[in-house]
């Protein structure tokens, strides 16, 4: 389905306090300037205070008083329609936040009137289990517990600055301890909601609660005033947030697509596995790209060096471990601790099949074999969730690989199995599905990526760092097939959640084609400045040269991110105070180092260079390609940013402004202005693609790979778009430029015609077949179109 509504492009803007609707009234003559083709919005619901993201929706009745409320949004889309944009807007159906129980009325509502509250049956909570357990609590609950307070009108229950309702009725007479006693919900350490929460929530996140969409009157109360924007003619497209944590999410888009119309654009964040695709019965439009960002930067990744690499991770730390060994046991782990509690649930529901009264095992014992049991399967699918029915297959595997790893388990597995296929849209078998997702992102993205450190730049959501980058024939199927099935789905090379920017892993893909040479940096540099765990130094010194120049404080709340989020040395949840100490005093240490300081700048100037030739042939690729491209706040130019919150830092937009009227001058930036070069020649492809998508749609249609030949022929990636539009860029700059340059290598374009044109240097093109070296002369990139 190709909507009407789809626009050419998106660029994306996250809202807060500090971006509101104001701003992004200001931004609108740049982003209409750049080509954009419309404003793709970070969640603009009533958020929690100062939150930079909106992801945390405390009321969804209304719109963001901090980034601007009803009036500022009303005057930012008619700024949007008077430039002609399209408006598309990110929605979190899954949850709310609930960190500050006042500002969210229906949870507070819950809190004071337990079961008998009108939001009750808004929230997934397990209202059997007993109160509603808050883990808000110091680790030490006795001497917490012996801390609290009533305001003066005995209506809140207090924890220092954290308030709390009082059940009309309850909170006349005693102590503030008594009073909790009688309340509907009981505050506890943080450390038990790993093992003991009574509600769903998002991830191990308990301060985001989950809501029951699946039901019709709760997804009308939660969608009312989105869909009001919508109706109004507000809103041309959706992006839907976390779909696998819906109990059907398959359910919810249909509902969704009824509501929307069957023209407006409606994307799912749903992060595909290799090979995976979207169920068929989904009435959606695509995904938020995570699978297109594989294959774009996998391409431009030597896989020649995939062996020196993977012996320096095993030398360095120690381990021949495989990428899948990594997860699995990251995946187990957190499904033992941090998700112990959703786990803890699904294992109530299991059918446990009757066994011999002799050998009918101990009470405990049966139920930790079944929670066991549960973990493993969880542990198994090959992707994030099946969606019963059509998902059989990834159920399968998941069973056949738990009872590899437990084949004394298997009577359980086999019985869980049984019970989900038998009812595929009961308790079980839902929550089954909503927990492997978690399982997934908490163990592989949030654990994995941050232990099995490679090569860190496939370490990314959506990736696979086993796969040692992406074969120029895998990555032409995949855009043809992208092209033939999901035309307008969205792709992406940065987001508000990716583990380092698109330019930071461009400038890291170097590294895969003199593996040697970094190999010997990284063990002379790690040697002076060792860190608390090996593997964490190879994540360290890969992101330090991949981000830099990187002030110490930046690397610093980066670092302790990491090691946290590994769980090797350190965690959230198990803090080590002198491994913690260490790490984040690494950074200052390697800075203050000169000699060291003087290496590292040694080695990026070699590998800038090649980075940025990498960074303007995944962006050129990206927007010239199937799809419809977002273009992430700032990454116009070159943006060297690491996990969040780094990558959600301001964006120098007056930079921006003027480079882009430079260029609208006639300006041909260099390409190679220093490491901490201003990205003028990325503004200058981005703009260049993104107006010709805006202004001449019709080139972008069909797709089908355009092989160079000569000597060099394997450096060059190249597709046609129609008959009237060529893409090219340059890879392996390396090994390009070590044998010589492109010699007498030539693109010959389509049906043999010579009216070519390449909109990025303005300049007509010489013959029907270019030799590459003059075609790729100021630019590593080239995009061609003939006349209309």
């Amino acid at each position: 389905m190709r909507p009407s509504a789809a626009p050419s492009s998106t660029y994306r803007l996250q809202f807060s306090r500090d971006t509101t609707f104001t701003d992004a009234i200001a931004l609108l003559p740049y982003l209409d300037a750049l080509g954009a083709g419309a404003l793709y919005a970070s969640p603009l619901l009533e958020s929690g205070a100062g939150s930079n993201h909106g992801y945390d929706v405390v009321d969804p009745t209304r719109v963001s008083q901090e980034r601007g409320g009803e009036e500022g949004r009303r005057a930012l889309v008619a700024a949007v329609r008077e430039r002609g944009l399209g408006f598309v807007l990110d929605i979190v159906p899954n949850h709310v936040g609930v960190d500050v129980p006042q500002a969210n009325p229906w949870w507070w509502d819950v809190l004071a009137h337990g079961r008998a509250s009108e939001h009750a049956g808004t929230f997934d909570i397990d209202w059997d289990a007993g109160p509603v357990l808050l883990p808000v609590l110091d680790a030490d609950e006795e001497k917490a517990l012996s801390e609290l307070s009533l305001s003066d009108d005995r209506t809140q229950l207090r924890y220092y600055e954290r308030a709390f309702p009082i059940a009309p009725g309850t909170g006349d007479a005693g102590t503030a301890q008594e009073v909790h006693e009688r309340q509907h919900y009981r505050l506890v350490s943080w450390k038990r909601g790993a093992a003991e929460l009574t509600y769903r929530r998002f991830f191990d996140v308990s301060t985001l609660a989950a809501v029951r969409v699946e039901l019709p009157e709760i997804f009308e109360k939660t969608h009312r005033e989105v869909l009001r924007w919508v109706e109004a003619g507000e809103v041309d497209g959706i992006r839907v947030d976390h779909p696998d944590g819906l109990s059907d999410p398959g359910a919810y888009a249909r509902r969704l697509r009824a509501a929307l119309g069957p023209q407006r654009w409606l994307l799912v964040e749903k992060i595909l596995a290799v090979g995976e695709e979207l169920p068929a019965s989904w009435p959606v439009n695509g995904t938020s790209g995570y699978e297109a960002l594989r294959e774009i930067q996998g391409v431009f990744v030597d896989p020649d060096g995939a062996g020196v690499l993977t012996q320096l991770a095993a030398e360095h730390t120690g381990r021949k471990e495989s990428a899948h060994a990594a997860e699995h046991a990251a995946r187990r782990e957190v499904a033992d601790t941090i998700l112990a509690a959703e786990v803890r649930r699904i294992a109530a529901l299991v059918p446990v099949p009757e066994t011999a009264p002799s050998t009918e095992p101990d009470p405990g014992e049966a139920a930790e074999r079944v929670r066991a049991a549960v973990a493993e399967l969880l542990c198994g699918f090959p992707v994030y969730r099946s969606y019963l029915p059509e998902g059989r297959d990834a159920l399968d595997t998941a069973v056949t690989v738990a009872r590899t790893h437990r084949p004394d388990l298997a009577d359980l597995l086999e019985a869980i199995r049984a019970a989900m296929l038998a009812d595929p849209a009961g308790l079980l078998a839902t929550r089954v599905q909503q927990t492997s997702g978690m399982v997934m992102a908490k163990g592989v993205e949030d654990t994995a990526f941050y232990r099995w450190n490679r090569f860190v730049a496939l370490n990314e959501v959506g990736g696979d760092p086993s796969r040692f980058g992406v074969a120029p024939q895998e990555f032409h199927r995949a855009l043809a097939a992208r092209e033939a099935s999901w035309p307008v789905t969205m792709t992406t090379l940065s987001t508000h959640d990716t583990k380092r920017s698109e330019d930071v892993r461009a400038r890291l893909a170097v590294l895969a084609e003199i593996p040697g040479e970094w190999a010997d940096r990284l063990r002379r540099w790690a040697a002076a400045h060792p860190l608390p765990d090996r593997s964490l130094e190879l994540l360290a010194w890969q992101n330090l040269v991949g981000a830099w120049p990187i002030p110490a404080e930046r690397m610093s709340g980066y670092l302790t991110k990491a090691a946290k989020e590994a769980k090797l040395v350190t965690s959230h949840v198990e803090a080590v105070p002198e491994v913690d100490e260490a790490i984040a005093a690494w950074p200052e240490q390697v800075l203050g180092d000169t000699e060291i300081v003087a290496e590292i700048e040694e080695f990026v100037t070699r590998i800038a260079g090649p980075g940025r030739a990498n960074s303007l042939g995944q962006k050129l690729l990206q927007i010239a390609g199937p799809g419809v491209p977002d273009v992430y706040q700032g990454t116009e130019l070159f943006e060297y940013s690491l996990v969040d919150p780094d990558n959600r830092r301001p964006v120098d937009w007056a930079a921006r402004r003027e480079l882009l009227a430079r260029l609208d001058d006639g300006w041909l930036p260099d390409v190679d202005a220093g490491i901490d070069s201003a990205g003028a020649a990325k503004l200058l492809v981005t703009a260049s693609a993104l107006r010709l998508r805006r202004y001449r749609p019709e080139v972008f249609t069909g797709y089908r790979p355009l092989p160079a030949q000569g000597p060099a022929a394997r450096h060059a990636v190249a597709f046609a778009r129609s008959a009237s539009l060529v893409a090219v860029a340059t890879r392996l700059p390396v090994g390009l430029a070590e044998r010589g340059g492109w010699a007498d290598t030539v693109l010959p374009l389509p049906e043999g015609t010579a009216d070519w044109h390449d909109v990025i240097t303005d300049t007509p093109v010489d013959g029907a077949a270019p030799r590459l070296g003059q075609l790729l002369n100021r630019y590593p990139v080239a995009l061609l179109v003939r006349p209309a």
